[in-house]
Formats: C-alpha cells, sequence, structure tokens
C-alpha cells in the first residue's frame, strides 16, 4: 500500500487543474510566430510562476483501493494485484478469468 502522503500528494494536484485555462492560454501565445523574443521570455516568465503542480503531466494513475503507482489498469482505476484479487472474488463485473 502507497503512503498517505503520496496519495495526499497527487490529490492536491488534481485539484490544481483550475488553473489549466490559463496556463494552455498562455502556451498558445507562446507558440504565437508573430511575437518578438522579449514578449515570449514575458510569457515564459509567466508560466514559471505558476504552481509546479498545476502541470498536468505531474499528476500520475494510481489505484483507487491502495494507491500503487505502477501497473494500473486505465479500464478500471485498479493496480494489478487489487484487479485480480477482485476478480478472483468477482466483484469486477464483465471480467472473467481466462481458463483453457
Amino acid at each position: 500500500m502507497a503512503s498517505k502522503r503520496m496519495i495526499r500528494r497527487e490529490k492536491k494536484r488534481a485539484l490544481l487543474q483550475r488553473h489549466r485555462e490559463k496556463r494552455m492560454l498562455l502556451r498558445q501565445q507562446l507558440n504565437d510566430p508573430s511575437l518578438d523574443i522579449d514578449q515570449k521570455f514575458e510569457i515564459l516568465a509567466k508560466l514559471e510562476k505558476m504552481p509546479r503542480d498545476s502541470c498536468r503531466v505531474r499528476v500520475s494513475r494510481r489505484c483507487n483501493i491502495t494507491g500503487r503507482a505502477h501497473g494500473v489498469y486505465r479500464k478500471f482505476g485498479l493496480c494489478r494485484n487489487e484487479l485480480r484479487r477482485r476478480a478472483m472474488v468477482g466483484e469486477v463485473p464483465g471480467l472473467v478469468k481466462a481458463s483453457w
């Protein structure tokens, strides 16, 4: 099980998505070819002043139950260990253990 600190950190990063529109607008302005280099540096400075955790790349997928970061299936939102355990009990709808 992941530490509570890591789970809290990921939740905090997800909450900081309120800066998403502003960040996208600054990115579009930065890619505008008509701006001169001084204006681009000003836009870049504004981007750097924004909180780091508001960046979409920093949010990672975690298991909804254990908080594990690796081996997480997007479709179920569970790590491989929890998915196997719950599939054996029959708690995951539409998932059947293969046998041949």
